[in-house]
């Protein structure tokens, strides 16, 4: 894991010879392969396959998605570079004034078999808008890393949680607190009575270059923070994914899975923007999980260890 981690150059990156897109765009193809080997190799059996797509108003990607792996049931790790021009839809339903718009990032969703297994997302983006002059009006980042897991391991979620801490604490020490309450606020089912769709990590958005925080700044702390993918969640896989499970416990992990369906197709807004300006569909819901479980008002046996895994989606803590 250290060995794949190491395979991104860390060294700060400068737009001086490259323009700000082609610096970003290199990132994410750079932390597609090295994502994806490490995940290649946990798993032992599964091996991604990759297509690439265009999209007929600008740009295109790759998707790469795993499945029927020893331990990866299904996942994806996508990346994209998009651009067209801002429809009169896109300034009403997503609140954009301007020209022409470029949009790139990665996105990652792993679904394990075992239940004892968290699920992880992860996503890293960066956003320019133009005017007729094809003049940069606006620029944004955003992007973060998850957990969903369905049992509770405490200390599994504390490893997580103090993995993006280094990492936020290393760019600025206010960080973490911000981007780790913002998570806890995003991931959010509100149709059902706030409850988080798992137990958090980082999230931030709409975070725009400035004096202090400059592009540079910005692209560097996404490279970071993607950089510690592999050693913030293969621990845990290769800790519990050896777990013996029941067809109840395997039920349970299905009817969380509901609940995860129902935030991205209802409330993620990387889900909405894409469908929104005629992204490629199959790569957007690649995030759905394979297998899901809707049953009428489910509720688990008070006390019990999916009881438990509820009631820590309810509240928000402080696992560091």
């Amino acid at each position: 894991m250290n060995k794949s981690c190491a395979l991104i150059d860390h060294s700060p990156l400068t737009v001086d010879d490259m323009s700000i897109k082609q610096t970003w765009i290199q990132f994410i193809h750079d932390l597609q392969n090295v994502t994806c080997a490490a995940l290649e190799q946990a798993d032992g059996k599964a091996v991604f396959k990759e297509e690439s797509w265009q999209r007929p108003g600008g740009g295109g990607g790759k998707t790469r998605v795993i499945s029927d792996g020893n331990i990866f049931e299904k996942g994806g790790v996508n990346t994209s570079s998009v651009f067209g021009e801002v429809t009169e839809a896109m300034r009403i339903q997503l609140n954009i004034d301007g020209a022409k718009w470029f949009a790139s990032g990665l996105s990652l969703v792993i679904h394990p078999i075992n239940p004892f297994v968290p699920t992880v997302h992860c996503n890293y983006r960066m956003f320019e808008l133009y005017n007729e002059k094809d003049e940069v009006i606006d620029c944004w980042f955003g992007g973060g890393t998850d957990l969903t897991p369905y049992y509770l391991f405490e200390e599994d979620v504390r490893h997580f949680h103090q993995t993006y801490k280094n990492v936020c604490d290393a760019f600025d020490p206010a960080f973490y607190t911000k981007f780790k309450s913002e998570c806890d606020n995003y991931f959010v089912n509100w149709h059902r009575n706030a409850e988080r769709r798992g137990l958090g990590g980082i999230f931030f958005d709409y975070q725009r270059p400035d004096e202090i925080c400059d592009v540079n700044f910005w692209v560097n702390f996404c490279k970071t923070c993607g950089a510690a993918f592999s050693n913030a969640y293969l621990p845990i896989v290769e800790k519990r994914n050896k777990i013996s499970f029941t067809n109840e416990q395997k039920n349970w992990q299905e009817i969380r899975r509901g609940r995860y369906v129902e935030f991205n197709l209802i409330h993620d807004r990387g889900t909405l923007f894409g469908l929104k300006t005629d992204g490629r569909t199959e790569s957007i819901l690649m995030s759905l999980p394979p297998t899901v479980r809707f049953k009428y008002n489910y509720q688990p046996v008070e006390g019990s260890e999916e009881d438990k895994l509820l009631q820590a989606c309810l509240q928000p803590r402080d696992w560091v």
